[in-house]
């Protein structure tokens, strides 16, 4: 499968925008002195509306109709399904070797950082740098997803941009304010947050450079069903519990049908 230069900058670009997005995340953390709450819970749960629609109504019948044309009926929906849980289970290894305590999606506040914290400055910048390491290693498999997104249908990997943006924006700050603390230094803070989103569009070109010479209708498929299981995924053991601990249930799930919402409006538009 063949892809013009334009359409490539076009995902790699997009891709660049979700990962510097935890940039936003660090600004904010510098700026503001409280967290809000009722809206990282409504945006998360927004984000996670927008890929659970997408990966279920859009990318995996995308594959499916794809898988099903090379390889039958049944074997295609056979090869579909078993993608989509291997997307699942990948992301999910990822997940399972970061330590809990550098877990990039544990909920850290602007006003959490305590004087006891502030006092133990190696601790702090330790937690920092681990937690920027673990945004990176999760970034990899989030930037592919976008990228391929992107490439397939321009409309789709806008909308997976925008979300995987949003989550990046609390990872942001999970990276800053202990770093910040530690180091007393907000151009530091800012810059390590800020790189550790440059995962994303590595893991895109990576991930494209290694897929490019293999790359057909069928492991193109493969890929589409495993990026929605990816995202399946994300949104259900990071986004949603992310969101209901900024916030109330209610918040977390309104942002969720929002969401929904605006994905399946826009898909009916750009149709």
């Amino acid at each position: 499968m063949e892809y013009s230069y334009g359409t490539i900058a076009f995902a790699l670009g997009l891709t660049l925008f979700a990962g510097l997005s935890t940039g936003v995340g660090s600004a904010l953390a510098f700026f503001v002195k409280k967290t809000n709450t009722t809206f990282l819970s409504l945006a998360l749960g927004f984000s996670a509306g927008v890929m659970i629609y997408v990966s279920f109504v859009e990318i995996f019948v995308k594959a499916k109709i794809e898988l099903v044309s090379k390889l039958g009926e049944t074997q295609g929906y056979w090869v579909t399904t078993a993608a989509f849980f291997g997307g699942i289970l990948f992301i999910a290894i990822i997940d399972k070797f970061i330590p809990d305590v550098e877990n990039p999606h544990e909920i850290k506040k602007i006003e959490d950082i305590s004087d006891e914290h502030i006092k133990d400055k190696s601790k702090l910048m330790r937690m920092g740098l681990f937690t920027a390491l673990a945004i990176a290693i999760h970034n990899f498999p989030e930037g592919l997803a976008t990228f391929t997104a992107a490439l397939t249908d321009p409309t789709l990997g806008i909308a997976i941009a925008v979300a995987i943006a949003i989550h990046n924006i609390p990872e942001g700050i999970a990276v800053s304010i202990p770093i910040y603390y530690a180091t007393g230094s907000r151009k530091k803070a800012f810059w390590l947050s800020f790189i550790s989103g440059l995962a994303e569009p590595v893991g895109a070109i990576i991930g494209f450079l290694i897929l490019m010479p293999f790359l057909n209708p069928i492991v193109f498929g493969i890929l589409f069903a495993g990026v929605a299981g990816i995202m399946v995924f994300i949104s259900l053991d990071e986004l949603l519990p992310a969101a209901e601990e900024y916030g109330k249930h209610h918040l977390s799930i309104y942002g969720l049908i929002l969401g929904m919402a605006v994905m399946a409006i826009s898909l009916l538009l750009f149709a």
